[in-house]
């Protein structure tokens, strides 16, 4: 039975205090680096738009919580906006005032500023999932097939009980819970399945079955079906080793089936409507604190993550933008000319306003349906 909708001030409660925290952690990563490089920091923003309350620090920053929490960001000196391109005033600063000025620091320093945005959302999500596996342990059980449901994709295939399963569209198998996540990514889709029977390795292609998610506007999205049944797991304790490891490879197959997932729907074979926007994103969070507060801590750790890779895409405005300039920097010797960042900014947050425009009627059609 589904449980009962979120109350709409439970759902902006958790949106409005969850991502916050997100965006905070995200810059936080930019701003500790920079700091560290001694780099001026004019303004740390939480929301964009008007201030409804912030202060000023004795390093003369200004940290202020704005009208629309859809965001922030971290203004440095000398830039032109909070995207970090850089202005005409950083093209007129005194000797003293360019040893303070982001964009007249080192490559390598302007590189890893950037990258900690991205970086420490990443390692906020693993270090969460480490927590949930030190505090609750883990369930292993071996890739042993107990069960091949009759008429699904892997009886067809020809997988039998007893079975071993090796590996999974070319990826090892180690436990009967690293299946799962990779055949999900490929519905009603051929893959290569290599068991060990006999104590011989069989390879199987088998096309997987679809099976279908639904959430609470009746949107179906499909996933992949095999279709076979293990023995109950043992449940183990982990100590902080062996749970941060858990926790940095849950996060590893959820970076690949973001990168999967992205590459099906730009080659067509999964749907771009299963994107989610702003509204869907703000109903999924309400619906993850109408769950309890530690649904709601995994639901951050997984958009955390999201968060980290789509800031690495290389689209002008993001961080991956700033990163792919200076690649680009360190191979020809010298940055891009003024002129040519002032183009890509425009063009990158073009792309981004299509994107959200794109997505969010996603969301309003999905909920209309």
């Amino acid at each position: 039975m589904d449980s009962e909708a979120p109350g709409i001030l439970l759902t902006i409660l958790a949106f409005v205090g969850g991502f916050s925290l997100l965006v905070f952690i995200h810059e936080w990563g930019h701003y500790s680096v920079a700091r560290f490089f001694k780099v001026r920091v004019d303004s740390f923003s939480i929301g964009f738009g008007k201030e409804l309350i912030g202060y000023t620090d004795k390093n003369n920053t200004r940290w202020k919580f704005c009208v629309l929490p859809l965001g922030g960001y971290v203004k440095f000196f000398g830039d032109a906006s909070a995207a970090s391109n850089p202005g005409e005033m950083a093209e007129h600063l005194t000797a003293a005032e360019k040893a303070d000025c982001l964009h007249y620091k080192p490559l390598h320093q302007r590189a890893l500023i950037v990258f900690a945005g991205p970086a420490i959302n990443l390692i906020a999500g693993a270090l969460v999932f480490a927590a949930f596996f030190f505090n609750y342990g883990a369930t292993v059980t071996e890739p042993v097939i107990a069960k091949v449901t009759e008429d699904s994709a892997a009886y067809a295939a020809g997988v039998l009980a007893g079975d071993r399963i090796v590996a999974v569209k070319g990826e090892d198998i180690e436990t009967f819970s690293d299946i799962g996540p990779i055949v999900r990514l490929y519905p009603g889709r051929k893959i290569n399945l290599v068991v060990e029977r006999n104590y011989e390795n069989i390879s199987l292609p088998v096309t997987l079955g679809i099976g279908y998610m639904e959430d609470r506007f009746g949107n179906q999205y499909p996933y992949g079906v095999l279709g076979v049944q293990s023995e109950p797991g043992e449940r183990v304790s982990l100590g902080p080793i062996d749970a941060l490891a858990y926790g940095v490879d849950q996060t590893g197959m959820l970076i690949s089936s973001i990168f999967v997932t992205t590459g099906q729907m730009i080659l067509g074979t999964r749907s771009v409507k299963e994107i989610g926007g702003p509204v869907r994103i703000v109903t999924m969070t309400g619906e993850a604190a109408n769950q309890g507060l530690e649904n709601l801590i995994w639901f951050l750790a997984l958009i955390s993550i999201n968060l980290g890779v789509i800031n690495l895409l290389p689209i002008p405005v993001l961080d991956g933008g700033h990163l792919a300039f200076y690649a680009i920097e360190a191979v020809k010797g010298s940055p891009l000319s003024k002129k040519a960042q002032e183009v890509s900014f425009v063009a990158g947050m073009a792309l981004m306003l299509f994107f959200m425009l794109f997505v969010t009627l996603n969301d309003l059609q999905s909920i209309a349906l």
